[in-house]
């Protein structure tokens, strides 16, 4: 029966969100707090699924690291800075408070440093979702998150580590042994061909080898998840993995948000530091903004990034909860962290979701500077002299690419997100530029289109009408050739003026057709009697 109650509330809380145009967890953060005050008996099932949740989600943002993106200066730049003037704000803030006369529980100065180091960080969970629904992984803000929350997840292990006083066992150095493992577990992987075996695989990849692993010698055990994420991200199909992860990832985070949610009934001192620390979020927004404007991304980067890393993180729990065992703070503050979380992560998905007003104010509030200030990345795209454009170099993009250029047309370009592949590519002398054409960021750095031809071959499932949307809004008049992989995207592209659509499939029908048709021409050879 309480198993029950759970789904109801979280149904019923969720759906409302989504009614009210608000991201489902805040419902599900909603149905926690329902569920903790209405006293309904607790399911420690809850946090174990919701640990799962979170493991599952860093082996999959492991999956996607570029650990050449990982070292650049505007991530690794951006983290520290943010680390280090966030903490002192958190400090500052919670110690006023406690001077004012705060009660909430027992507090130390040391308890004091240690929540305002906590609260430096963002939400892993929040921004990749919040990246996913965008579909912003790929974007050049999207891998200054991730790439940011990376660096402050493993700030937060190593405070954790020395913070617990529990030195983490000899054998832990056996764990380097997990980088030659990575090819066994590699091999296995290329001889999985089912969509739910892929996915048992990667469960169990992020909780044996990670998760279980790391704890049992010392170590924390999401770190473990993200680093296998890590180790089997230049492999052929983990792009493949994280897709089949994808689902059960997300019905497991349903069980974190109802575990924070569910904490506890903050008490009113609780109450006084959330409404505190969520007046802090818009200066959080802009310390973001300013350390990214300064390592010379543009404007628009700077905001959205600033945007969407507002969110408390999930393990400023994990950072009390040490603080509280060594006696630095009293056990209430648990529950005060717990709603100042929870809140922030309605506000973050408020403000987030539709935010297009916001960041074009935010943007014209920022000083202009000239395309030279700006990282190489960021300077505006001339495609002055380029006649067809491919989007999209995968295999139909570089064989659409091969025949053009072997009928002698010049002024081909071809764009892909896939950084490895666009350097694979640019060494075989292919005219290729790494973008990500379904994001905004692409568009607004671009001067003008000026190709006769433009050829849609991204092969995910509504990337291509993505780009058509751009497309229409942009200057180009040429000519749009697209392929489809089903009946209703082709028919769409059709509907909207599309010169010649190609569905993929019905390709390879008719040219099976015709092999069958070239062998029954053939005659069979006669039988001996």
């Amino acid at each position: 029966m309480v198993p029950a109650i759970y789904l109801l509330a979280v149904v019923l809380l969720g759906f409302t969100a989504t009614l009210l145009r608000l991201p489902p967890l805040v419902g599900f953060l909603a149905a926690g707090f329902v569920l903790g005050a209405s006293g309904t008996p607790h399911l420690e099932a809850i946090e174990v699924l919701g640990d799962v949740g979170v493991a599952v989600l860093l082996f999959m943002i492991g999956l996607k690291v570029d650990l050449r993106a990982l070292a650049r200066r505007e991530v690794v730049g951006t983290a520290v800075a943010t680390i280090l003037i966030l903490s002192l704000l958190g400090t500052a803030l919670v110690y006023s408070l406690v001077l004012l006369g705060l009660q909430i529980g027992v507090v130390t100065p040391g308890g004091v440093v240690a929540l305002g180091f906590a609260l430096s960080f963002s939400s892993t969970v929040v921004v990749v979702k919040l990246l996913e629904d965008r579909d912003d992984l790929g974007a050049l803000y999207g891998r200054i998150a991730i790439g940011v929350l990376v660096v402050q997840d493993i700030a937060a292990v190593l405070y954790m580590t020395v913070a617990s006083g529990q030195r983490p066992s000899p054998w832990a150095l056996c764990l380097v042994l997990l980088w030659p493992g990575a090819r066994i577990l590699g091999s296995v992987l290329d001889h999985i061909d089912h969509r739910e075996m892929r996915t048992l695989f990667g469960i169990s990849t992020a909780l044996l080898p990670g998760y279980l692993l790391f704890s049992i010698l010392g170590v924390d055990g999401d770190l473990g998840a993200l680093i296998m994420g890590v180790l089997l991200a230049s492999h052929p199909a983990a792009k493949e993995l994280s897709s089949a992860l994808f689902t059960i990832k997300e019905l497991l985070l349903v069980g974190f948000f109802l575990s924070i949610g569910m904490e506890g009934l903050p008490g009113p001192g609780a109450v006084v530091l959330a409404v505190a620390l969520l007046l802090l979020m818009p200066v959080r927004a802009m310390v973001y903004t300013v350390v990214v404007r300064l390592e010379r991304m543009r404007r628009r980067t700077a905001v959205v990034t600033g945007l969407a890393m507002t969110a408390y993180s999930e393990f400023a729990l994990i950072v009390v909860a040490v603080a509280v065992d060594h006696s630095l703070l009293g056990e209430e503050w648990t529950a005060a962290v717990s709603l100042t979380l929870a809140l922030s992560f309605v506000v973050s998905g408020v403000v987030n979701h539709n935010p297009a007003r916001l960041v074009r104010w935010m943007t014209q509030a920022l000083p202009h500077r000239p395309p030279s200030f700006l990282h190489p990345s960021e300077r505006p795209l001339d495609l002055t002299g380029v006649r067809t454009v491919i989007f999209g170099m995968g295999r139909v993009g570089r064989a659409t690419y091969a025949r053009l250029t072997q009928d002698g047309q010049v002024g081909v370009l071809g764009i892909d997100n896939d950084a490895a592949k666009v350097a694979g590519l640019a060494a075989q002398g292919l005219n290729v530029l790494e973008a990500d054409a379904t994001d905004q960021d692409f568009w607004d750095k671009l001067d003008a289109v000026h190709a006769s031809t433009a050829v849609l071959a991204m092969p995910e499932p509504g990337a291509n009408l993505h780009v058509l949307d751009w497309l229409e809004r942009s200057s180009f008049e040429g000519q749009v050739l697209a392929v489809a992989g089903y009946d209703d995207e082709a028919e769409a592209m059709r509907q909207r003026g599309v010169n010649t659509v190609v569905n993929i499939y019905d390709g390879l029908g008719t040219a099976l057709a015709e092999a069958v048709e070239s062998t029954e021409t053939v005659a069979p050879e006669e039988q001996p009697a």
